[in-house]
């Protein structure tokens, strides 16, 4: 295992994969750390799909720009009747337990030798419709893994970052 800023730093956001299958230990192993994400109350409202056939990895494409051609798919979603309500405003905090169990997904992912990247542009409603998913769950967010393909390159823009001056503000009295 790396240390985690090392990780955290060389994790890209990954478009292109090679044709390996992702093997079933590996994928167990994402869902177990998928598991270990802490959320609201612990309520684990997560609900995982896993997409591992080519007629369901199909179906992907009619939701979204595509999924990169990987040979696995995992769409994060939240069970709206099993999320915390914030008592104060009646916030749903699933969004946010399924944004932190896709992180977990993201660094096991990387850490593991294989790639990710985080797809939020996609159509929640074509996503119920293909995979027959009832109302109460919410689709967040799409995951398509594999081995990266060896012309895979992080994005030109990839290590920019601000500076952590730019993002910090304290609140001195």
């Amino acid at each position: 295992m790396k240390d985690f800023k090392a990780l955290a730093t060389e994790r890209y956001s990954v478009r292109k994969f090679d044709t390996k299958p992702v093997e079933q230990e590996k994928v167990d192993a994402i869902l177990a750390v998928a598991r270990l994400a802490p959320t609201a109350h612990n309520y684990q409202p997560q609900r995982l799909l896993v997409l591992n056939t080519a007629d369901s990895l199909n179906k992907l494409k009619e939701c979204t720009n595509g999924h990169f051609n990987a040979p696995l798919a995992i769409i994060v979603c939240y069970d709206n009747q099993v999320s915390w309500k914030r008592e104060y405003d009646d916030a749903d905090l699933g969004t946010v337990d399924a944004s932190i169990v896709g992180s977990h997904i993201m660094f096991q992912v990387a850490d593991m030798g294989l790639g990710t990247t985080w797809i939020a542009h996609f159509d929640p409603a074509k996503v119920r419709t293909a995979y027959n998913l009832p109302d109460t769950i919410v689709p967040v967010a799409i995951f398509p893994i594999g081995y990266p393909h060896p012309d895979c390159m992080p994005a030109p823009g990839h290590t920019k970052r601000s500076d952590v001056s730019e993002l910090t503000i304290y609140n001195s009295f």
